[in-house]
């Protein structure tokens, strides 16, 4: 089944062109089925490439999915263009009489302010709070993973010494875990930060499970049963050129930036590198989707309760 999106959302083109199936929004009043339906709350700068990344990865699934884009209510963003934010976005305020089978909550560049610092915490921390009445599974990613993590755990993030930066080799921690059914026992991960959660640090009587870890880079993902939410703190939904647009955007700025590890062949900047996790990208979402379509209520009224 295709994702339902708006009809002239760019992103509707880029995956047109790479096969994914997008319907209409006339087609789809005309389907008599319930989609399922997903809330991405976007806090990336780059609103338009991270909506695709998503939207792709989601619309890749075998159900119908209508993704609603949404926007902290008072935050400005300053990197995409007003009349798209205000064509295709929606603020956290107008939706939170709604209700959804699944929210994802994206990461944001400013993993290095303490969390009470950043502008939109308080509201960030009514809308965590929201999805344990009006969402069935949360999907947090980065900063946004580790956002959650603390605001519900309490468990803090820690500065790295330098970034964290390039595609590391993971490990399957859970292969009898729905949301890794096939995955292989070790597989890559593009991975971009400056802070951590340690695995010292995660409660071990809170139901947090660890499915995912790199020696290198550290915890990856983690399900946590009691607040129907996943926290994954890499960036499996990345596309092939993003470490090599943060690394080049950096060196022309003239910030101090290293290679991203493991990503370049041969470590020249000027190849084009491999893509190692396009397949387990769509593999985890459409394990995620598949979950949450077993388990979501019919009536959306009743998720919730």
């Amino acid at each position: 089944m295709p994702i339902k999106i708006p009809n002239d959302l760019p992103a509707k083109a880029t995956l047109e062109q790479e096969g994914v199936m997008v319907m209409s929004e006339a087609t789809a009043a005309r389907q008599d089925i319930r989609p399922l339906h997903i809330g991405l709350l976007n806090l990336m700068p780059n609103k338009i490439r991270t909506e695709t990344q998503f939207a792709r990865l989601v619309g890749a699934t075998p159900l119908q999915v209508e993704l609603t884009l949404v926007k902290m209510t008072n935050h400005v963003p300053k990197n995409t263009p007003n009349d798209h934010i205000i064509a295709f976005y929606r603020d956290w305020e107008d939706v939170r009489a709604q209700k959804f089978d699944g929210f994802i909550v994206t990461g944001a560049p400013i993993e290095l302010l303490d969390f009470t610092d950043v502008t939109y915490w308080d509201e960030l921390q009514r809308i965590f709070d929201w999805t344990q009445t009006h969402v069935h599974s949360s999907f947090h990613i980065c900063w946004g993973a580790q956002a959650s993590l603390n605001h519900f755990h309490g468990v803090p993030k820690h500065p790295l010494p330098h970034k964290l930066f390039g595609v590391y080799r993971h490990k399957n921690l859970a292969p009898a875990s729905p949301y890794l059914r096939g995955f292989s026992d070790d597989f890559s991960i593009p991975v971009s930060r400056w802070t951590e959660v340690r695995r010292s640090d995660i409660p071990k009587d809170h139901g947090l499970d660890i499915l995912m870890e790199s020696d290198e880079a550290g915890l990856c993902l983690i399900e946590d049963k009691p607040y129907r939410s996943l926290y994954m703190f890499n960036h499996v939904e990345y596309d092939t050129a993003s470490l090599g647009e943060e690394y080049w955007r950096d060196v022309k700025a003239n910030k101090p930036i290293e290679l991203p590890k493991n990503y370049y062949p041969g470590n020249d900047p000027h190849g084009t590198p491999e893509n190692r996790w396009r397949s387990h990208a769509h593999l985890l979402f459409g394990n995620w989707i598949n979950e949450v379509y077993q388990s979501t209520p019919y009536s959306l009224a009743d998720i919730g309760k």
